[in-house]
């Protein structure tokens, strides 16, 4: 009987492996997930109907942790294993055995039992990013950077999360274009720049986001959120700790020292301030830092950042329109004519 009812509440109880798309190069690799024994199945149809979309978002909150499992992940002729924390997460981070090839390259993460030989409880496929040597790469919030979300009203953000899905949501107006022309910015023929989508979202909202990211044709890139999060914290979503995301731009910056940053943000939080505090602490590292001037009443509180970022010898755009970052892009030559 549960389990029917967890059945029309499209609910399951099988163990689940969620796996995000990793990154990494010759020197490092990272991987992280989740396995869940209670999860929402996957959304297999799309309809515009208030109801069924609130439905479908507090489902990606109804989840329960599994954790001390015991996961393998398999990539490029290796084999490395990982148990899960109290929250059912994981995370894999190991130096390639075997020489690594540049791009996207699938990777298989099982949850298996612990006998001599063991059983495939369940799995899933993920990719690890491999970069190629390049000039610039990107590095951008998600919510009212590129989706419109109302981030800094909870009732906004609840009212557009609960009554839109992942393909009713709406990008600004021009920001794939703007997103799309940086993506060649001085990168050989079909080998894009990285992109690095870093946000206080939760992971709960991972599948969401990047189906958002498949429909809108953004550039593929990592996604990188906040912890998950259970079904009494829903209210809460999107109200991660700030200091975490500056933690993780700055893991990307370390991943790979050799590159030039782009930065890309908006006003409605704390976007100003964090990339402020790493173009002081990883210098000559930031080429260019773009905020949507999203909350007015920040304007004159983000210029005087933006000064000081400019200060250090980066290139700072605060804008309205996407259309304004494009220009200012091709002004400062990452957006060829």
């Amino acid at each position: 009987m549960v389990n029917r009812i967890l059945r029309l509440l499209w609910v399951t109880r099988r163990p689940v492996v969620w796996a995000f798309d990793g990154y990494g190069d010759a020197d490092n690799v990272i991987v992280q997930g989740y396995v869940l024994r209670l999860s929402p199945l996957e959304r297999k149809t799309y309809r515009q109907n208030w109801v069924i979309n609130l439905f479908s978002l507090v489902r990606l909150f109804v989840v329960a942790p599994k954790k001390n499992a015991r996961v393998l992940i398999e990539w490029n002729g290796e084999i490395h294993e990982q148990e899960t924390d109290q929250h059912g997460f994981f995370k894999f981070e190991w130096k390639p055995v075997n020489p690594v090839t540049a791009g996207w390259q699938e990777a298989r993460v099982s949850y298996v039992s612990r006998e001599p030989t063991p059983v495939v409880l369940a799995k899933n496929t993920c990719s690890v990013f491999i970069p190629h040597t390049y000039q610039y790469s990107f590095i951008s919030d998600i919510d009212d950077t590129f989706l419109i979300s109302h981030s800094a009203s909870i009732f906004k953000r609840l009212y557009v999360l609960f009554t839109k899905n992942a393909r009713s949501r709406k990008p600004f107006e021009g920001v794939v274009n703007h997103y799309r022309l940086l993506s060649h910015s001085a990168a050989p023929e079909g080998m894009p720049n990285p992109f690095f989508y870093v946000s206080s979202s939760e992971w709960n909202l991972y599948y969401y986001i990047r189906e958002f990211c498949r429909v809108q044709q953004m550039p593929r890139g990592i996604l990188l959120l906040s912890n998950m999060k259970r079904l009494h914290q829903l209210l809460n979503t999107g109200q991660g700790r700030h200091s975490t995301k500056y933690m993780r731009i700055a893991r990307i910056l370390k991943a790979y020292p050799d590159h030039q940053y782009v930065l890309l943000g908006d006003n409605s939080q704390k976007d100003p301030e964090i990339y402020q505090a790493i173009a002081r602490d990883f210098p000559n590292r930031i080429f260019a830092v773009y905020i949507r001037n999203i909350r007015k009443r920040n304007e004159d509180k983000t210029r005087q950042m933006l000064n000081t970022i400019i200060s250090m010898g980066v290139k700072c755009c605060l804008f309205d329109r996407s259309s304004e970052a494009i220009q200012h892009s091709t002004d400062i030559g990452l957006i060829k004519n």
